[in-house]
């Protein structure tokens, strides 16, 4: 009888990175939320920053035309400047 072997550990990385969330609330939809990971419209890589004023400076730069905008703020839309949060990703070595 062989002795039983264990099998290699999976390699895994952590990161915490900053991330946008997209906040909506309307009369049409209710509220809704998301994480804005992919800016379509530019790039298709995820938009994860090292620091919270890179997030910061780039929502601004993308969002930053809301806050002047009330017909977007208000009915039907209801959209509000992404919120910037910290996030923790795992990125995990499959087998």
């Amino acid at each position: 009888m062989r002795p039983s072997r264990s099998l290699p550990k999976r390699k895994s990385v952590t990161l915490e990175l900053w991330a946008m969330r997209w906040k909506s609330k309307n009369k049409l939809d209710g509220a809704s939320e998301h994480f804005c990971l992919f800016d379509l419209r530019e790039t298709h890589f995820p938009t994860l920053f090292r620091t919270r004023r890179e997030a910061l400076e780039w929502r601004d730069e993308k969002y930053g035309y809301i806050r002047q905008r009330e017909d977007l703020r208000s009915e039907p839309h209801g959209w509000r400047l992404p919120s910037v949060m910290r996030v923790r990703v795992t990125i995990e070595e499959s087998a």
